[in-house]
């Protein structure tokens, strides 16, 4: 039997939440809320290493304390493949990627396509593409995955658990914006690692360390043999897997269920380029940072950070199934609901569980406050970045006078209609990929995000494709995306006491050589399509592909008007006139004398409700007036891509050695 919370473990839990909420409204008493740029990149003020801490714990969510242990618990080491790329592509994000988005001055990606490529239908498909994708693969899975964990150790009920870490969450995300959602992020990675290196250090010395885990875990099979049902009928072991020979290989054959190696290369790593390079998530964070020096410095700290998931999430999923064979080893569907309520099977309880059993009380809860930071962290990423999308590439364009005031209500809303459809979908996520949730997000970005990959690489790197290319090959890749889809839930996978009858290529074919199928083709559909099209015009290419970066001249963000010698600001083709000289040096514009009079009666007749209502929402009085949609800090890109000679020899050699670092852990554990 589990053990449950005790009075000592609730109170550490508390004291979590306490420091947390506090430092979050500390971030929002110190940030500037009150406008789109500093709600959503939080004024482009952050440094390398609270980015790389958020990069980290944006990633690192719930699902994966639940997915990616259980994976372990399922099949070895093989899980962590995912990990040790990500290493290498966040990389290709901070030396490749990064600099093309701040040359060519965007806030999010929809809107990098509608730049690069001209027109809307692209970035109104992408945006679409990427909040389904957010619903269906990111929300779903961390509510199920917290809430499972909170079920396991208070018992309470799962629905009632997911209302709960919504609440909580989405009081920080509504309100604080991106500087809170990253300055809680920091703190919250400090407690996650702290935590899960603990559980490690115990975990490890009752197996005996990693060599008595080698011999373990191959011989960790139930001692259950038949179990007896409530009607008196009794179901014998009819359908459980012995531990697989090669369960501590990482890549391993072709023909593998779990990472045949050939797919992995030539279709997941391709695929991995959508959400490392190209998710809003990940790649709003490092918009946030100072300059690329910063930028670059945070994909470093978290690539050195991504070595820890193996060690402190996948190897403890496989202590748990040395340690309680039994129920994560269940023997067929029936045994499989009694001990955890899923027929597909129990292994995502395997960290939960670990954790209930073997660590002392006080420690106890700080795992449970790390299993919720990891959820909070990914949830308000996830709802930020949701929020940021739907706000200025979706609403903006059919509200295109939409204040500041209305685009941060409208972003706030739509975080509460998102909750809502993933709240739906969590019964869908917990019957998929036979238990193992890590494989249901895998399989479900597969079908979808792999022309989305390619897109952004082509555009990115090849100054001759254009929209109609890119269009098509996004379409072409989608449909067959969809398609296989679909087809994967007609044929749902039978329970392991039943008879496989699907079809072959259903069957037989794994979800990552659909990957690799869907990226080249769609690559090779942009690339015929653009060659047979007009190519697209310089203004186009200029500020959004790397090769335009070399050919910069002067500031990306000013161009020369009239025969005054003046300066004009331009954004997205509007321009903005110098400013009057009744300027006020704190920012604002000086307001008729009437105009102000009124202004200033209207506040005194505010109550102090509204007031404070005002400021938990972080508006202020002179933001409807002084703020563009798109307002900066007053730095030009020319700025923020200027990296000193000493910076950036520093960040080259670091550049080297995690790469060799990700390379050595890829090679050391497939041998």
């Amino acid at each position: 039997m589990a053990s449950t919370m005790e009075a000592a473990d609730i109170i550490v839990v508390a004291m979590y939440f306490v420091l947390v909420l506090c430092f979050g409204f500390f971030s929002m008493w110190r940030a500037n809320r009150g406008t789109v740029s500093g709600y959503f990149l939080a004024g482009r003020s952050m440094n390398w290493f609270v980015i790389g801490a958020s990069l980290f714990v944006s990633n690192i969510g719930s699902e994966h304390f639940i997915g990616l242990a259980g994976s372990g618990a399922a099949s070895g080491l093989a899980v962590g493949a995912w990990e040790f790329n990500a290493i290498l592509l966040l990389q290709l994000l901070g030396w490749v990627f990064i600099p093309v988005y701040i040359h060519s001055g965007v806030y999010t990606m929809p809107e990098y396509l509608s730049k690069r490529f001209g027109g809307n239908r692209l970035k109104i498909y992408f945006a679409s593409l990427t909040l389904l994708l957010y619903i269906f693969t990111k929300l779903s899975v961390d509510l199920y995955s917290g809430a499972l964990f909170i079920q396991e150790s208070l018992g309470w009920n799962l629905y009632l658990s997911i209302i709960l870490l919504i609440t909580l969450t989405a009081l920080l995300t509504v309100t604080g914006g991106l500087v809170a959602v990253i300055y809680t992020d920091t703190l919250q990675a400090f407690l996650m690692i702290s935590g899960a290196l603990c559980l490690m250090a115990i975990s490890l010395v009752k197996v005996g360390g990693l060599e008595g885990l080698r011999t373990k875990y191959m011989n960790a099979l139930p001692n259950i043999t038949f179990i007896t049902l409530e009607n008196n009928l009794t179901y014998s072991n009819s359908c459980h897997v012995n531990p697989k020979a090669d369960s501590f290989k990482l890549l391993r054959s072709p023909l593998d269920k779990d990472l045949p190696w050939p797919a992995f290369l030539l279709g997941q790593t391709p695929a991995s380029i959508w959400y490392w390079c190209a998710d809003q998530v990940i790649v709003q964070r490092v918009l946030a940072a100072r300059n690329i020096a910063h930028a670059k410095g945070s994909t470093l700290l978290a690539g050195v950070l991504k070595v820890l998931p193996m060690f402190i999430i996948v190897i403890p999923g496989m202590i748990s199934r040395v340690l309680f064979a039994d129920e994560l080893a269940c023997i067929g569907p029936e045994h499989c609901m009694q001990v955890c309520n899923s027929r597909a099977g129990c292994t995502n309880t395997a960290y939960p569980r670990l954790v209930m059993n073997i660590m002392p009380v006080g420690l106890r809860g700080l795992m449970m406050a790390v299993m919720l930071a990891a959820l909070m962290s990914d949830l308000d990423s996830i709802f930020n970045s949701a929020s940021t999308i739907f706000t200025l590439d979706i609403y903006k364009m059919i509200r295109h006078q939409a204040s500041s005031k209305e685009l941060m209500v409208v972003g706030r809303l739509f975080v509460v209609l998102i909750v809502a459809i993933s709240i739906a979908w969590v019964p869908f996520v917990i019957e998929m990929q036979g238990g193992q949730m890590f494989l249901y997000i895998q399989e479900v970005s597969d079908y979808l995000t792999p022309p989305i990959a390619a897109l952004f690489l082509l555009g990115v790197l090849w100054k001759r494709c254009n929209e109609t290319g890119a269009f098509w090959g996004g379409f072409v890749g989608l449909i067959l995306g969809i398609v296989r889809l679909i087809l994967a839930f007609v044929y749902r996978e039978p329970d392991c006491d039943s008879v496989d009858d699907r079809p072959a290529f259903i069957k037989d074919v794994h979800f990552m050589y659909v990957a690799a199928v869907l990226f080249w083709v769609s690559g090779f559909v942009m690339v015929v399509v653009s060659l047979c099209t007009n190519p697209p015009s310089k203004e186009q290419i200029s500020k959004t592909t790397l090769w335009g970066l070399r050919n910069r001249n002067q500031p990306a963000d000013t161009k020369a008007k009239g025969g005054n010698g003046k300066l004009e600001q331009t954004l997205d083709g509007v321009e903005f006139q110098p400013l009057p000289p009744e300027m006020l040096p704190n920012g604002h514009l000086e307001a008729p004398h009437t105009h102000r009079q009124a202004t200033e009666h209207a506040a005194r007749n505010k109550g102090r409700c509204v007031k404070c209502l005002g400021w938990f929402c972080g508006y202020n009085e002179h933001s409807e007036e002084s703020d563009s949609p798109f307002e900066d800090d007053g730095r030009s890109v020319h700025e923020m891509l200027k990296e000193s000679a000493q910076n950036k020899t520093a960040l080259n050699i670091g550049l080297l050695l995690v790469c060799a670092l990700g390379i050595f852990l890829y090679v050391y554990f497939s041998l």
